[in-house]
């Protein structure tokens, strides 16, 4: 395990699966290093800082509390960890790549997450556009992708994915609604182990999308849909019944003007009664 230059490690869940989280991806993802800090501002916002200046090295980066993480839309991401027992997961995966389409990234690395973290469904996990995981209509993952253009390199692009789990339980205060969290159904979940089931997936999630796009994970999002067959109502006003994602990941929108696909970074969308 490395340090993130600047910033103070100490022992944590996930420290202890480093080397073997490192050890286990390397093939997959030839450079990779695994860092964790104590503290930062935000994970995307450092690995964006570095792949802006050139640094473009395949990256996991994983902090135990960050002091501005961000989310979609400008929004905050406050971890929540407790010094006896961390109640949240927060990391950013950071490499170079080279999908003809970005379009659908996001839900590809949501199938990713959901399958993961709940393999045979039981535990109710589901996608909702475009980048959150939900049980029972309560966030338990966010998702924030971001590109970068390394400087002097314009034919190179980096991509960050950043992933915010709550693992325990956490205070609801300020939040749009009671979060979820996976010890709901693993409770013996710890970050740790958590970060070994999910990357090497996530990574070969991502090497799939850069070849294939979208598409093969389209009928798995489906499957997890948490807005098909819902009345939803979208921040720009409008509203309608949804019906589903399309094989490009726009959200698909039957309103009193007819379907419209969604594929509009700046739109969220909710279901219908549920505030923004």
């Amino acid at each position: 395990m490395q340090t993130a230059p600047g910033f103070s490690s100490h022992a944590s869940a996930a420290c202890g699966f480093a080397a073997a989280l490192a050890a286990e991806v390397t093939p997959l993802l030839p450079g990779f290093a695994v860092e964790q800090v104590a503290e930062i501002d935000s994970t995307n916002t450092e690995l964006m800082r570095r792949a802006r200046a050139g640094r473009c090295a395949p990256v996991l980066l994983v902090a135990e509390r960050q002091t501005a993480g961000r989310g979609r839309l400008g929004r905050a991401w406050q971890s929540a960890q407790d010094t006896a027992q961390p109640t949240s997961l927060t990391f950013s995966l950071g490499l170079p790549l080279s999908p003809k389409d970005w379009s659908g990234l996001s839900l590809a690395v949501g199938v990713s997450v959901a399958e993961s973290l709940d393999p045979t469904s039981s535990a109710g996990v589901r996608l909702k556009w475009p980048n959150d995981l939900w049980v029972d209509d309560r966030k338990l993952v966010g998702i924030l992708i971001e590109t970068a253009v390394p400087q002097g390199d314009a034919a190179q692009r980096y991509v960050v994915i950043g992933i915010g789990i709550n693992v325990g339980p956490r205070d609801a205060d300020g939040l749009r609604m009671p979060p979820a969290w996976v010890q709901e159904w693993q409770p013996d979940a710890t970050p740790g182990e958590l970060l070994f089931a999910l990357v090497p997936p996530l990574i070969a999630t991502a090497q799939t999308f850069a070849e294939r796009g979208f598409a093969p994970f389209a009928e798995r999002f489906a499957a997890r849909d948490a807005l098909r067959g819902r009345d939803v109502q979208l921040s720009d006003g409008s509203s309608g019944h949804c019906e589903g994602v399309g094989w490009g990941g726009e959200l698909r929108v039957r309103t009193a003007a007819g379907l419209q696909e969604i594929t509009s970074a700046e739109v969220s969308v909710r279901p219908s009664g549920m505030a923004f």
